[in-house]
Order: structure tokens, then sequence, then C-alpha cells
């Protein structure tokens, strides 16, 4: 529905150079990012990206190095002005914003978590996370109330008066996801996050972010260059390449329906049962087995389940009601690499 789009973007381009504006055109007549640096000497950033963003759901946007994925992410806030388009959020053009209006958006509605933690060095994390609080101009007392909330919501109690050179860099991490949270921002932006933590942390801190999502239910877009991460944590996921959304849709979705050779083999080796659930490979019906399954159960535990109860079928449950079934044979066919991909060389420019 409508209504429950937060953040909508509209037809946004992005070229770097003198003349951005002028190669809008250009693009839109065909010119390839490629062409369009080699012939005229500019940058194609973003070309024409439309996405719609739902409020209370974590939208991650994804793709390789030079995709335009930390780009675009810096034009919802207006880091980067864009050559073209529209940014809405909650019906209201940022781009229209006067100097004073958006200095007010970017303290009260929006909230951004860095990939190099951004954090000062000289002040503790305490006076960190307290820092967004700060420039809101909110008394001394509740800022520091607010901010102990969420440095113990993270888990850094005890760490208040330590300094960022004294903590691990999952730890300094957390300090910028409480002093983001601490500000009671509507939507949080993350760009890359979580990508210079090591393996281990990085899992820790997308547990950490998706407890705390539960609980929040934000509006978060989350930048990251790695599929894995991307369909554990995305409500939603968006592909670019070369500045233009390739695909969109669930992670369901790009998984079982790649729109072609690029998304196919960014997926071509995920787990598939880690990430496919049951109504994904369900079918009408029902059946008599005795067993049920919830629908968003991942076919990882769904399967064993049914190994289990020693049956070969189960009832798809949402909200206590069946809404299909599933059979053994119809997991394993979800999780099987499509017979006309297997093993196949996919290249593309």
């Amino acid at each position: 529905m409508v209504s429950d789009v937060k953040v909508s973007i509209k037809n946004l381009y992005k070229i770097f150079g003198p003349n951005g504006k002028d190669m809008v055109q250009k693009v839109e007549d065909g010119a390839s990012k490629a062409s369009l640096q080699a012939k005229y000497q500019h940058v194609l950033g973003l070309s024409n990206v439309n996405i719609d963003i739902p409020a209370r759901r974590i939208q991650v946007i994804m793709g390789l190095s030079g995709s335009g994925k930390s780009t675009l992410i810096r034009h919802l806030n207006r880091l980067i002005e864009p050559t073209s388009g529209q940014i809405l959020v909650d019906g209201e053009d940022v781009l229209a914003m006067s100097d004073k209006e958006l200095r007010e958006f970017r303290r009260n509605k929006m909230s951004m978590v860095f990939q190099k933690f951004a954090l000062l060095p000289h002040r503790t994390v305490m006076d960190n996370v307290c820092y967004g609080l700060k420039i809101k101009g909110i008394e001394k007392v509740e800022m520091k109330e607010r901010s102990q909330k969420w440095i113990d919501r993270v888990g850094l109690s005890g760490f208040e008066h330590n300094y960022p050179a004294q903590l691990s860099g999952g730890m300094q991490q957390r300090v910028g996801l409480a002093r983001a949270l601490a500000t009671d921002a509507e939507i949080l932006l993350m760009d890359e996050a979580f990508s210079a933590l090591d393996p281990l942390i990085r899992k820790d801190m997308q547990e950490i972010l998706l407890d705390l999502q539960e609980e929040l239910h934000k509006t978060i877009i989350f930048i990251t260059h790695d599929l894995d991460e991307a369909l554990h944590i995305g409500d939603n996921i968006v592909i670019l390449r070369d500045g233009a959304v390739i695909q969109q849709g669930s992670p369901q979705e790009i998984v079982l329906d790649p729109a072609d050779d690029y998304v196919r083999d960014f997926i071509k080796d995920i787990n598939r049962a880690r990430v496919l659930d049951v109504s994904s490979v369900m079918k009408p019906g029902s059946t008599d087995s005795g067993l049920e399954l919830a629908s968003n159960l991942v076919l990882e535990l769904a399967m064993p389940a049914m190994v289990k109860a020693d049956v070969t079928s189960a009832n798809v449950m949402r909200d206590s009601e069946v809404i299909g079934m599933v059979t053994l044979a119809d997991m394993i066919g979800g999780i099987a690499i499509p017979e006309s991909h297997e093993g196949e060389q996919v290249t593309y420019r």
C-alpha cells in the first residue's frame, strides 16, 4: 500500500562532472557508464533509480564495488546532491528543503551508521552516544539517561568512560549503533556498517540489529556487498549494477527468480536451504500427515522436522490456518540448483 511507503526514490540520476544535467539525456538515449566516461569524461553514479522503501522494514541495497549503493544512500540525507530526480520521505520532498529544514531533518528524521565507525576519538563512549542528542539540544540529565539506555541495550554496560581506541572493532560499531538509536530517528541509514568487522563479530552485530528491529520497528536502509548478509537481514533487497536497479524483491524472490545472469551469479553459491522458507515451495491443498509447519520456517529446519516426524508431507500454517501443503520432494526441489544453470559459467560486463 502507498501509505506504507516511508521513502520513495523517483527517477534519480547522479552524474559526476561539470555538465551532469546535460549528460542525463545521453544516458536516457542509451549511453553506458563506460561510454559516458570515455566519450564525455563524466561518471555515471546513479541511473534512473526508482525504489519505494516500506516503513518499519529492513531495506537492503547491495551490489559490487562501484555499483552506486553508497552514492545512493548518501542522497537520502543530501550528503550528495542529485543531478535530477525526487526523494520523498513521508511524502515530503527532501530535495526541496531549505538549509534550515534539512538540518532539522537530519537531526530528527534520519540517523546514520558508518562503515568506519566515525567515532570522536577524544570523547568517551558516553560522550559519543550523547553527541546527536547534544546537537538536538536535549537537556543533560535526559541526554545521559537516553544514552545509557542504548549503551546497555547494545551490550556496552561498564564501558561508558572508555575511549574508542580502548575498544575492539565490534565494540566501536556498537557505539555507533547506540549513537544512531539514541536520537530516536524514524529512519536508520547503515552504510556497509558491518563490513569492516571479523566474520564472527559481524554475525553477532547482525543478530543484535535483528533483535533491536523486532523491538523498535525502524525503517532501516542497509548497504552491503555481501549477499549472505543481505539475505539474512533484509525484508526487501535491491541489487544495483553500474548505478541502475537490476532487480528488487524479497529474499525469496531474488533466489527463486533471478532477473539475469548478473544476479544469478550473485546467488549461485548461497545455501538455499537457509534462505527459502516453507511458503516459497508450498502448493495448494492439505494433508492428513499430522505435521504442521509455520509458513516462515526455513527449509534447513523444516526438512529435519519432517524426517523426525517420519512423514513426507505437512500442512503449511499461518495465523493458525492452513494455507497450503508441502512435501519433502518440494523442499529438495527448492534447494537444488536449477538444472539449466548448474555448472554454467556466467559472464557479464
